[in-house]
């Protein structure tokens, strides 16, 4: 038995979790829940209450929100180099939490169908849409060596990289060139390609599995 497992479904956001795992390097199980069932099920409700995923345990530790997934794995396991010397977080911490907070809500408000008038603007940590978009691509542009905290691949890059991911295949986040190149970046990485073959495996099985 590991002692890290990670709660997940392969078409959700659990995939970034994944990715982090990877990423690390560390023995990890998995456990697959069904938005219906299993994730709304009383066992898994007593690790997270929302009953959504992903979520992972370590050591008996829970662990929620992606963003905070990536962060703690990057610092239970630092011979991984997925965060910066404490030092010298600034930047890691920023877009990390950037892309946590300010791009999702923007991304997903304007996905509902909703803007904020400009009266409602102040009252929301994303201001709105397009003022969003053009931070991150400034901050993508002026990253150093290609990554946005360090000279070298962070969790970061992996956490912004996966909503870039994500958001210019669906549409929800323009094509910008530094976008794609970006995506392209950290896609390449040996892990990422391991979490996605694994997940794509997994809804493969389970749209096999409906159909029969």
């Amino acid at each position: 038995m590991s002692d890290l497992t990670l709660y997940t479904n392969p078409m959700s956001r659990g995939r970034i979790a994944r990715w982090m795992l990877e990423e690390v390097g560390q023995p990890y199980e998995t456990v697959l829940l069904g938005y219906e069932d299993s994730m709304k099920a009383a066992d898994y409700l007593a690790i997270n209450p929302m009953g959504k995923v992903p979520a992972i345990v370590h050591e008996g530790r829970t662990v929620t929100e992606c963003a905070a997934i990536c962060a703690y794995l990057a610092d239970a396991f630092p011979d991984a180099g997925l965060a910066p010397a404490t030092d010298a977080r600034a930047d890691y911490y920023r877009w990390l939490f950037f892309a946590a907070g300010p791009l999702e809500q923007a991304v997903t408000s304007r996905t509902a169908g909703w803007t904020p008038t400009a009266e409602q603007q102040r009252m929301f940590g994303f201001g709105d849409y397009d003022r969003v978009v053009d931070a991150l691509e400034g901050a993508v542009k002026a990253a150093s060596d290609g990554w946005l905290a360090a000279d070298h691949f962070t969790a970061c890059d992996l956490y912004v990289g996966a909503h870039l991911t994500w958001g210019t295949g669906f549409g929800t986040i323009p094509k910008r060139d530094a976008f794609m190149a970006f995506v392209e970046r950290v896609n390449a990485r040996p892990a990422a390609r391991r979490a996605a073959e694994i997940d794509d495996a997994l809804v493969a099985g389970m749209k096999a599995a409906a159909s029969a």
